[in-house]
């Protein structure tokens, strides 16, 4: 089966098995992992912050970040197509009771900053206190675009203005660097907190980085614990995190080649479209131009082909490539994709 439905399907290399095979072990919720610690150490080196903290996923990741950051009744601006609006089951609402304020994401995945200027509360009771902003990069919704570091440091300069905080979703944060050509540390320097993800492109198993200053990292730890992400010995995890860290970040960029000869591919077939200036990254987006199929059918007689992916909403798909995905699966994509829409006519 070749499995574009997202990068979190893959599987760690035999490298990663053998590092989590010799790992030295501890507790970590006692802090003697000596793992986590090269792990976390390692992360804030790369993030170019005080401190960092592995967690269990990115959406723990985000929670923590935004509820270390605000207080109940404060508002984070963040946009409508956020990962943490949409996906992370309104957990910021639901166990943090912090009020989200959600602005249009532009296409490229950012927020207008004259919007973001506008949405900042005045000082008055009937308000809640503007806190935080929150961004995305890369932008999973808005075609997987990496925000520049011009558009980020904007943003910042907004933030000190008004005496605001910034978080950055960097759950495919290598992603950006790799497509930017700028180092990681770079991209996250205007941010207060970044997070990133180990177990998609980097295709580590399990788990995600919070970095920022040792003091928000101490309460983001706390928090971990109340919610349960306070693992034992997590090591066996922390290693294959090190060994993606440290061997498949230049695996991104053949991922990124992947995903335009796909959508090039995906162009050109005949009631299928999909535009290969909108695909910056490892994220296709296409629709089904045609009437006599919906999109429950398509996906269905790829699957049936022996290619998985998601309708995102009505005649919408999503398509991510991957290190599992080599550029023979991505011509057999193809084929199959030719295969079953020349059926239907």
């Amino acid at each position: 089966m070749i499995d574009l439905r997202s990068d979190t399907v893959t599987l760690p290399t035999p490298a990663m098995m053998d590092s989590i095979m010799h790992a030295r072990l501890g507790d970590d919720v006692l802090d003697e992992d000596p793992t986590i610690h090269e792990l976390e150490k390692k992360s804030a080196e790369l993030t170019g912050k005080e401190a960092a903290l592995f967690v269990p996923s990115g959406t723990m990741a985000n929670l923590t970040s935004i509820l270390s950051h605000c207080e109940r009744g404060d508002e984070v601006i963040l946009g409508d197509q956020a990962h943490t609006f949409l996906y992370e089951a309104g957990g910021i609402s639901s166990l943090g009771g912090i009020h989200s304020h959600q602005l249009k994401n532009q296409d490229d995945g950012t927020l207008a900053l004259n919007d973001i200027k506008n949405a900042i509360r005045l000082d008055n009771v009937h308000f809640p206190k503007t806190r935080l902003i929150c961004l995305e990069n890369t932008h999973n919704r808005c075609y997987g675009f990496p925000l520049t570091i011009d558009y980020l440091n904007a943003v910042r300069t907004i933030a000190n203005e008004h005496e605001l905080l910034v978080h950055v979703d960097g759950a495919r944060l290598f992603n950006a660097s790799v497509a930017l050509g700028i180092p990681v540390k770079e991209l996250c320097m205007p941010a207060d907190s970044t997070t990133f993800c180990l177990s998609k492109g980097l295709s580590a198993p399990v788990g995600s980085l919070v970095c920022g200053e040792e003091g928000f990292i101490h309460r983001v730890k706390r928090l971990r614990k109340v919610l349960g992400g306070g693992m034992r010995q997590a090591g066996i995890l922390a290693a294959a995190g090190i060994e993606a860290l440290d061997t498949m970040v230049e695996q991104l960029a053949l991922d990124h080649q992947h995903a335009k000869t796909l959508a090039d591919g995906i162009s050109r077939i005949n009631g299928l479209q999909c535009d290969p200036e909108f695909v910056p990254t490892n994220i296709v987006y296409f629709t089904l131009e045609r009437d006599d199929i919906n999109g429950v059918e398509l996906v269905s007689l790829m699957k049936k082909k022996g290619v998985q992916f998601f309708e995102i909403s009505p005649k919408r798909f999503r398509l991510v490539t991957h290190c599992g995905i080599d550029a023979a699966g991505i011509d057999e994509t193809l084929a199959m994709f030719s295969q079953v829409m020349n059926g239907l006519s």
